[in-house]
């Protein structure tokens, strides 16, 4: 199975700010509908072809790490994002990851924005695997 893009999520304190700093400063280009504050939700920017950055608030984070805490300010925390065309591909690669001996974090369920379930690798890494609600 092929996965592409790769999103790698990110917590944020300010979504202007963040907003700012890859637009601006780092020239990556947002994708997604614009929000009431003028900014896309989900807030994205492709970095290339095959890998996304996704920044989610960090008040937002908690339900996608479940009982992991999220790092503060000056640690390293993120989520690796699988994007897969269904939700039934969705349940289907966390059925594997589990068979794998995953630990699934978050059961595969729909999400205002999506719907997506985590999992954590042997090593305890965070990965998403996420499908458009319509699809």
């Amino acid at each position: 199975m092929t996965f592409a893009p790769v999103i790698v999520s990110l917590p944020i304190a300010d979504r202007a700010t963040s907003y700012r700093f890859y637009s601006d400063g780092l020239g990556l280009d947002a994708v997604g509908e614009v929000a009431d504050d003028g900014i896309p939700e989900p807030l994205q920017f492709v970095v290339n072809d095959g890998l996304r950055l996704m920044l989610v608030p960090t008040g937002g984070f908690g339900w996608v790490i479940g009982r992991h805490e999220v790092a503060p300010k000056g640690q390293s925390e993120c989520v690796l994002n699988l994007g897969v065309a269904t939700p039934a591909d969705a349940d289907a690669v966390v059925d594997r990851a589990r068979a794998a001996g995953a630990d699934v974090v978050t059961e595969p369920t729909a999400q205002p924005w999506g719907y997506a379930g985590v999992f954590a690798d042997p090593d305890g890494h965070l990965w998403m695997v996420s499908a458009d609600s319509g699809s």
